[in-house]
């Protein structure tokens, strides 16, 4: 397991030698005799580690670096099997060895009502993966309690959901992603419909085949990492930061590498968050040629309908949870590998043999839902947030506007640029004074919260939340504390900007006071 490596990696400098414990959650035989199915020795349903709190700071940095875990909707499902005694414990060593570990083959469950096949009728589906069948039936009883608005709900939103048809919306997610699907399909013909060569990423030899999914968009960029030293056959001490990714840092880069210091990869954003400046990615890719390093992209804010950056990158990661989605309620990451790259085929044959897909099947249902419009709303989302930065722009009381259509690395972003693309929905703003930003903030009638790439309009305090306790670390590289962040949506255009025009009127009412400028100004 990679998280007990990891822990005892972790907790070996403190000098002691910490016991872990292993859960397994794996089906029970009585289950297996009422159905009358049998099931073949094999990897448990779910685990879970157990170790002491003094050390929850090391299993809380794997959880959240890693993206590694289950979804909510698994854990739905785990849960109430468990409750129904379809789930039985089983302790295991430290490594997780257990002569009870049962695959989940064939195995029938009482499950939410979601998971029956069609609308609310009683019924029974499963869901296929490469190790198990789930069987899922649901009691009578529950359907019937279920009024009107909620069967409404779970028909517009997407709850009924066949599970057979996972592997079909994997696919089709994939083939979006590698940019030839971009209508909507019926599922079942998903397999029938090839790629259009004027809307793929005009790499050649590139294909579905080359698009990888994970539960997060952090464990996309995790198992890369992991991918990467797997097939270099390498583990590095550490990674050097560059927080600014300006020509002076990749000077440095460099004559680090000139002197013989030696890198696995580098990994970017295109543009980067929250200042939306991007890196000279032409330059990175001749570094990279010249000194036998990998590099990966993070395209989730541009996304690839606004720019195309695989033919400069080795592997491509994206957050699908972001605007892919855009609904809010799914999880999801991709990676992608660049055919024509120095080490696809290495990466290719390392895939093969490392890449588990653990895309649990009902969040790729829901993915692939949510994702149809894709292309309409980015193209909406673009003209709103070129709107709201005009707008604020505009504004005496705005300080800067960060925006790849504003910064001064636009030119790289331009080189990237799709024909019809556009800068993409975020942005971020700053204030003179503390008070403007504070004023500005509290009277911004968005939702208010820490994501981006939804559909609705989000706005955050981004350093505040995200660098709380770093702050004059993240002041160094440009980013202010009272920096407010907006993740544009598809709103009325005319109505954001009026939101927006309330906000600054408040901020116009803010009377000067001493000692709470940021600048000196």
């Amino acid at each position: 397991m990679r998280f007990v490596s990891f822990f005892e990696t972790q907790s070996r400098p403190l000098g002691t030698n910490v016991e872990l414990n292993i859960l397994n959650l794996v089906p029970c035989a009585d289950s297996r005799k009422e159905t009358g199915q049998t099931t073949a020795p094999g990897n448990p349903l779910i685990s879970a580690v157990f170790y002491p709190k003094e050390y929850s700071s090391i299993a809380k940095s794997f959880w959240q670096h890693s993206g590694e875990g289950i979804s909510t909707r698994r854990a739905e499902l785990c849960h109430q099997a468990f409750i129904d005694d379809f789930l039985i414990p089983s302790f295991n060593d430290q490594r997780g060895r257990s002569g009870r570990g049962l695959t989940a083959t064939n195995l029938s469950f009482k499950g939410p009502r979601r998971y029956q096949k069609g609308s609310v009728a009683n019924g029974t589906v499963r869901e296929s993966t490469s190790e198990s069948v789930l069987e899922v039936s649901v009691p009578k009883e529950s359907s019937r309690n279920i009024d009107e608005c909620a069967q409404f709900v779970e028909e517009r939103y997407g709850r009924n959901l066949d599970f057979f048809l996972a592997p079909n919306a994997k696919l089709a997610i994939r083939k979006r992603i590698a940019g030839g699907l971009t209508t909507d399909i019926n599922l079942e013909q998903t397999a029938e419909v090839a790629l259009s060569s004027a809307s793929v990423r005009r790499v050649p030899g590139f294909s579905e085949d080359d698009v990888y999914l994970y539960p997060s968009g952090m464990s996309s960029i995790f198992n890369t990492h992991r991918i990467m030293m797997a097939c270099k056959e390498k583990w590095g001490p550490g990674c050097q930061f560059y927080g600014n990714g300006s020509a002076e840092d990749l000077d440095d880069l460099e004559k680090r590498c000139a002197r013989g210091e030696r890198f696995l990869a580098l990994f970017c954003e295109f543009p980067g968050n929250p200042l939306l400046k991007c890196p000279d990615l032409r330059r990175i890719r001749a570094l990279a040629d010249r000194f036998d390093f990998a590099v990966v992209v993070d395209e989730t804010i541009g996304n690839f309908l606004n720019i195309h950056v695989l033919p400069h990158a080795d592997v491509i990661v994206s957050s699908l949870t972001k605007v892919f989605s855009g609904d809010s309620n799914v999880m999801g990451g991709s990676s992608i590998l660049n055919p024509s790259g120095r080490f696809y085929k290495r990466l290719k044959e390392t895939m093969g043999l490392e890449y588990e897909d653990n895309y649990w099947a009902e969040d790729a249902l829901f993915m692939e839902r949510n994702s149809r419009d894709f292309v309409a709303r980015i193209a909406r989302i673009n003209r709103n947030a070129e709107a709201i930065c005009d707008c604020l722009k505009a504004s005496r009381y705005v300080k800067d506007v960060y925006y790849p259509k504003y910064s001064s690395t636009r030119h790289f972003y331009d080189q990237y640029r799709t024909p019809a693309g556009g800068y993409g929905g975020l942005l971020s703003v700053t204030f003179r004074t503390r008070l403007e930003a504070i004023a500005f903030y509290d009277a911004l009638e968005t939702a208010k919260g820490p994501s981006l790439g939804t559909n609705f309009t989000l706005s955050c305090p981004y350093t505040l939340l995200a660098h709380y306790t770093e702050l004059n670390w993240a002041a160094q590289y440009g980013v202010e504390p009272e920096l407010v962040r907006m993740s544009i949506g598809l709103e009325d255009a005319a109505a954001l900007c009026s939101a927006v025009e309330r906000a600054l009127a408040a901020v116009a009412q803010v009377k000067p006071s001493r000692g709470l400028h940021l600048t000196g100004t």
